[in-house]
């Protein structure tokens, strides 16, 4: 593909930031359908510079005033691309392919089955991963969010998975909500979230927190005191008026690494990795009987050591789920930099691993599962 020559391009284009454009629809949509019928690739190149400048004219008629009703809205560098990728077609039968594309991204909305993302205009979602290495330089710590949770997700683990699974809308659960990093999310995205905890006095916290964060969507936000292993979802689910959940999200302790509380019921404090991982399917067996058919379930754990060897946590717990009724879809690997119990010792575990043979951890996974 040739990019479009300068002369193609407007000077503010060189320069400007992204935004948000508002345009009205019709007229938009007439531009690019004679666009689409140029007899010439003289004829598209001329017509592609001036929508261009009516588009950057902010009195043009193709910006949207605040009482106009029919509005389309692009992101500017998607627009932007796309109408470069137009002029930059080696054929006048390509040329008019790509605006028929944009042509349908004006006029329709083509979501999936199980989220909100436009196929239409899927290049404007860059923010969405779709790669199985997610690396974070460092958690989202806007709003509310804190880090001082010990074991806390990155908030980004949540924002993602909802993104990509559920709509506005639908009702996520957490069983083991801990801060309520997933109930903040849900909040954000407009998800209704229904979480988990077995500790009372962290249940009391993350509501306060909860209560500071900003509710846009009137979504549901609900955070129960609770036995994940024998909680009973469908009561949970019938107490705020739903019947179902579209997503189910899993952050259990990763064994015995962190102690989070003296509970014997607390998976942290299982006397072995076998009654972790039982108890870890109960859990997983109670969250699935209200999941829909269809829908999925995130998994999101790590590895561990013991007496020097590596014991795959991960991989042993995704069996497990895979035990009650559900398909892998996908293995997501998760980069972290440190842990609070490391955050001092580097040197220390560097000579630890070479003294020992091993490698430190710095990786944990989010299995994607899909209910049969």
């Amino acid at each position: 593909m040739v990019r479009p020559s300068r002369s193609t391009r407007s000077a503010t284009d060189t320069v400007a930031t992204d935004e948000t454009l508002r345009l009205v629809r019709l007229p938009l949509a007439d531009t690019l359908r004679q666009l689409h019928d140029s007899d010439s690739t003289v004829a598209l190149q001329r017509g592609i510079e001036a929508l261009r400048r009516q588009i950057d004219d902010p009195c043009s008629a193709l910006r949207a005033a605040s009482a106009v009703d029919d509005v389309t809205t692009f992101s500017r560098r998607y627009l932007f691309d796309a109408l470069d990728q137009i002029a930059a077609a080696f054929t006048l039968e390509r040329a008019r392919y790509y605006a028929a594309r944009l042509l349908r991204a004006t006029l329709e909305v083509r979501t999936g089955a199980i989220n909100d993302i436009d196929l239409n205009r899927w290049k404007e979602y860059d923010d969405i991963l779709t790669d199985s290495l997610w690396l974070f330089d460092r958690r989202d710590s806007s709003g509310v969010h804190r880090a001082g949770y010990w074991g806390n997700f990155v908030p980004q683990i949540p924002h993602q998975l909802m993104r990509r699974y559920t709509r506005r809308g639908d009702l996520v659960i957490d069983p083991f909500a801990g801060a309520g990093t997933t109930l903040i999310e849900g909040r954000r995205l407009g998800r209704h979230t229904i979480g988990v905890e077995l500790r009372t006095d962290v249940v009391e916290q993350a509501r306060a927190t909860l209560a500071a964060e900003p509710d846009r969507y009137g979504a549901l936000c609900a955070l129960e005191v609770g036995d994940s292993a024998v909680f009973d979802w469908h009561a949970a689910l019938a107490r705020h008026g739903r019947r179902s959940a579209q997503l189910a999200i899993l952050h259990p302790p990763y064994f015995d690494i962190i102690r989070f509380s003296d509970d014997p019921r607390d998976l942290a404090n299982a006397p072995s990795v076998e009654v972790f991982l039982a108890r870890l399917g109960d859990t997983v067996a109670r969250a699935a009987d209200v999941l829909d058919n269809g829908r999925y379930l995130a998994l999101v754990i790590g590895d561990k050591y013991a007496h020097g060897d590596w014991i795959p946590l991960g991989f042993l717990a995704m069996n497990e789920v895979l035990q009650r009724g559900f398909g892998l879809k996908s293995i997501i690997v998760k980069n972290f930099d440190e842990t609070t119990g490391k955050r001092s010792q580097k040197e220390l575990w560097r000579y630890r691993a070479l003294v020992g043979g091993f490698y430190v951890f710095k990786h944990e996974y989010i299995f994607v599962f899909r209910k049969k």
